[in-house]
């Protein structure tokens, strides 16, 4: 674990640009150099390096770079780093967490744009969109633009909104909004913080950025394999809605099996009626009812689901005051705080 000293900031709209890395030793110092060191509307600004066990020595190039840097003795994916640099950078007094990748798709010199909604008071959340604006949209292979839109798709059928891009890495969180979200996948955190932030009623606002399509050096940690890739997302996003909409998850689940166990008992029926015998589908009659009793007993767990979820609603905004308090009386140096969390 590397510690770096970082003094106390009596500053206003301090922000701390958190770069999650993993491996990332030909990229990282450049992208650093580059992130600028004031912003209109920002008063200081840092960068800390959240090295995920790398073993290419990403974080000497880092601190050489002239970042703080935390580092990890072990590997525990983009989410959990980006986690623990939202943890960070809240007990470091950040007033606005920004977070950009590694390896240089992002321009750092972007970030007064990603930042202004937020200085400005227009959102909680501002995050880059590749696919707004038809000229800014990169080149990518087409099953990326496909799966990115597919996975729009869903989280916009689960949150009511209409983003256009929820799978950047490139995004700003107010103080308010840190101290909301709880980030629960150790994979990925792009999707699931839109569903909870969301849900939450945190105002997001998308901002429109050119950005590189593929990887200057070697392939994405997260997406090289697509279909693992995809299974993982989707399995993300059911426990999202089903942690924020458990009414709807059961709700529609339910609804399933019935019409399932319903459309094999019409089978029956129909041909009961029209041959006066239910052969050769009488099979369908057991299993028909077996999906109806399915549907009502979901149905039920969607009830008992939906109570539960109202006591999570109470517990989160809870763990909100809990964390408001924890932090403005903890508030340290970046080098102490890493010692107290361990690496």
């Amino acid at each position: 674990m590397s510690l770096v000293d970082l003094s106390v900031h009596p500053v206003k709209n301090y922000l701390i640009v958190v770069v999650p890395a993993y491996n990332e030793a030909r990229t990282i110092a450049q992208v650093i150099a580059r992130i600028p060191r004031s912003l209109p509307g920002t008063g200081r600004v840092d960068v800390l390096v959240i090295d995920d066990g790398s073993s290419d020595g990403t974080a000497d190039c880092a601190i050489q770079a002239g970042a703080f840097c935390f580092r990890k003795e072990s590997n525990e994916g983009l989410g959990a780093a980006v986690r623990t640099g939202l943890t960070l950078g809240l007990q470091s007094g950040a007033d606005i967490v920004a977070n950009i990748d590694a390896d240089g798709q992002f321009s750092p010199e972007d970030l007064k744009d990603l930042v202004a909604p937020i200085v400005n008071g227009r959102a909680g959340f501002a995050t880059c969109t590749r696919f707004a604006v038809p000229e800014l949209q990169p080149k990518m292979p087409w099953i990326k633009l496909r799966g990115n839109a597919w996975v729009c798709g869903i989280v916009n059928s689960i949150t009511g909104h209409k983003f256009t891009d929820v799978s950047c890495g490139f995004r700003a969180y107010s103080r308010e909004t840190a101290l909301k979200l709880t980030i629960w996948s150790r994979f990925t955190y792009t999707q699931e913080s839109f569903i909870r932030l969301a849900h939450l009623g945190v105002p997001i606002v998308e901002v429109p950025l050119r950005v590189r399509g593929e990887r200057e050096f070697g392939e994405s940690r997260i997406a090289r394999n697509l279909w693992k890739f995809g299974s993982q997302i989707f399995i993300i996003m059911l426990r999202a809605m089903r942690d924020t909409q458990p009414l709807t998850f059961f709700g529609l689940l339910a609804f399933s099996l019935a019409c399932l166990g319903g459309l094999q008992l019409g089978v029956v029926l129909c041909q009961f009626l029209w041959a006066g015998h239910a052969a050769p589908w009488d099979s369908l009659l057991v299993t028909g009812l077996i999906f109806l009793s399915l549907g009502g007993v979901t149905a039920v767990i969607s009830l008992l689901a939906d109570q539960l979820g109202r006591v999570h609603r109470t517990l989160d905004e809870s763990l909100y005051y809990q964390r408001l308090a924890h932090f403005e009386k903890n508030t340290l140096p970046l080098g102490q705080i890493a010692g107290v969390l361990g690496g």
